[in-house]
Parts: C-alpha cells; structure tokens; sequence
C-alpha cells in the first residue's frame, strides 16, 4: 500500500511500483541526450551524472507501465521525485540523502529541458521545485589532520614519497577539483610562478597559484624522482603511477589520498580538500570574488555553501570577544 507521503502528493497520481527494464522508446531519446551533453562540451563526469539520473527514471517509469517520454506527465516526476527521497535506496540498503536526491532533480531537469526542445512539446517539469538538501557544514580538514597527513609523505625520499608529497600539496594549496589535477601535464606547471593551468567543467581553462612549499614539493617530483621514471619522457602527464605505470586516473589519484589518509587514522577523499582550501581563504578574510574566480565557480550559489563551515568560525571567534553576559 502507498505511504501517505505519496497519497497527499496530487490527485489521481499513479501508483509507485518498483523499476523495471526501459524500452526501446525511452532508451533511444536517452542515447540521443548524451550525444548532445557531449557535443555540448560537457565534461565526462557531467555527462555521467546526468545519463544515470535519466537512466534511473526510465527505470522507474517503466515499472509504471509508462513506455513513452511523451505520455510522461507532471504527476508522474512529482511522484517520482516523492519515492526518490522515501522509498528508493541505494545499493547498500542505505536511503539516498536529500542532497544527492536535489543533484538528480537537477540533472533530470537538464533531460526535460533538451527533450522539450528537441519534440518541440511542453515541458512537465515546469513549475516544479527541487528538493532541498540538508543545511551540512562541510568537512574540512584540522590543523593537526593536516599537518600529520604531509608529514606522513615527507619523511620518506623515494618516488611514491616525492609524488604523493607534491600531489597533497597541490590539492591543499589550489583547491582544485580531482579531474582538474590528475590531468596536469607539465607545461601546465610553472614553478618559477607558482601556477597552474588547468582545465575546469565545461571546457572552462583558468590558472590557479599554489604556495612556495607545494613549488618546492613539485620541484623534487619533476625534477629528482618523475625524471627517473621509464616513462617520464614518453608521457607530458604530470602524475605517474609507481612500478613504472602508465599516467594516473582519476580513480588513481583517489586511491593515494584515501590510502594516505588510512596511514594517519583519517578517512578522508580528494575533495575534502576544496572544502577545507575553501573554508581556509574564506576564514583568513579573502575576497569572495576572487575565491570564485580561483576555484572555478560561475555561481555564487556554491559559494554559500562551502562557506558555512568559515562563517561558523567567525561567529565562534566574535562570542569569545564579545563576551556575551559579562561579569554576570
């Protein structure tokens, strides 16, 4: 029996009733929808992102007995959305978060909008409102986390060392995102500036500065342990994979920061990093504007969020100068 969440949505809405395998009609327009991200210049994570959420409604449509885009109607996404955020779950068993469930309303949004273009028929999507996502200060990094995670790589002087030293300093000093970093070649690289060029969502290239310590990190990399890779003059990518590997993924780049973590008792992953990069500027007084400009941002919107966690500080620090009852 349907729970009352869904019972109170809209009237004469269809009943939920668990996915099923999309046919033919639904999955050609979703082929259609990635060719399009793609020729859009969309980055692949974005095209993924987008593809799976579309993909997961498919699913969930056809389990409705709904074969066709075209006879999708608002009820049905209004309902879609309500057992999203309820009754789906993932593939532990665990429900999705409010968040994760706001970035599939955002990227099905994309779907609709292209599909109504593209059959020149109303959009169904229109007039909806996202869900929104819980109001979570982000995780950042302590001092003490910090400090221990680098020490932790620079006591040793071998290439995983060299490397994984210069890559935490790099992702700690520029804040720039796991893709941005791992796709580094050397020309982007200028150490005598202390920059980087890299290549952001949507095709988007800007230069990020990182501090004297990370150039000096990266300058022991380059120039003492990637100089002695076998592949160091077959390949312009500036991360190598130990034992003489090929260029490092994403996936790769992953792995080292979580397995450094591990080492001192952190759990942690890359973009951790670009909250605590984030939070840290933020913190010291920096300007906003240049913050969105260093981190790549068009919107002020993910601005607000990545700066609770430094508005927080700020307010803590004003309660012990203010002193709030006195001499009460």
């Amino acid at each position: 029996m349907p729970k009352a969440s869904h019972l109170r949505l809209v009237p004469d809405e269809p009943t939920p009733a668990a996915p099923a395998s999309p046919g033919p009609a639904l999955l050609a327009f979703i082929t259609s929808f990635r060719l399009s991200l793609r020729s859009d210049g969309k980055s692949p994570s974005t095209v993924t992102t987008y593809i799976d959420a579309t993909t997961k409604l498919a699913s969930w449509l056809a389990g409705q007995g709904v074969t066709d885009w075209a006879d999708v109607e608002k009820k049905h996404l209004q309902t879609y959305m309500v057992w999203f955020m309820h009754d789906a779950t993932r593939p532990d068993g665990k429900p999705y978060s409010k968040g994760y469930a706001n970035n599939q309303y955002r990227a099905v949004q994309q779907f609709w909008k292209w599909w109504a273009e593209e059959e020149d028929e109303p959009n169904p999507m229109l007039g909806m409102s996202p869900p929104k996502p819980e109001e979570k200060v982000v995780p950042i990094f302590t001092e003490g986390q910090l400090t221990a995670l680098l020490r932790h790589c620079e006591r040793g002087k071998d290439f995983e060392s060299r490397r994984d030293t210069a890559l935490l300093r790099m992702f700690a000093s520029t804040g720039c995102r796991l893709t941005e970093l791992t796709m580094l070649t050397l020309d982007d690289v200028n150490l005598e500036a202390c920059t980087a060029k890299v290549m952001g969502k949507g095709g988007k290239e800007r230069v990020v500065k990182f501090d004297l310590k990370c150039a000096k990190a990266l300058d022991r990399y380059i120039n003492r342990a990637r100089v002695l890779h076998k592949l160091a003059a077959r390949t312009p990518r500036l991360w190598l994979g130990i034992m003489n590997r090929q260029p490092m993924t994403p996936n790769g780049v992953r792995q080292v920061i979580e397995r450094r973590g591990e080492a001192v008792g952190l759990d942690i992953h890359p973009h951790m990093f670009r909250h605590n990069f984030t939070h840290r500027w933020l913190d010291a007084g920096g300007a906003e504007g240049d913050l969105m400009e260093l981190n790549g941002w068009d919107s002020p919107q993910m601005l607000r969020r990545y700066g609770r966690s430094a508005r927080s500080a700020r307010a803590q620090r004003s309660y012990d100068r203010v002193n709030v009852l006195g001499d009460i």
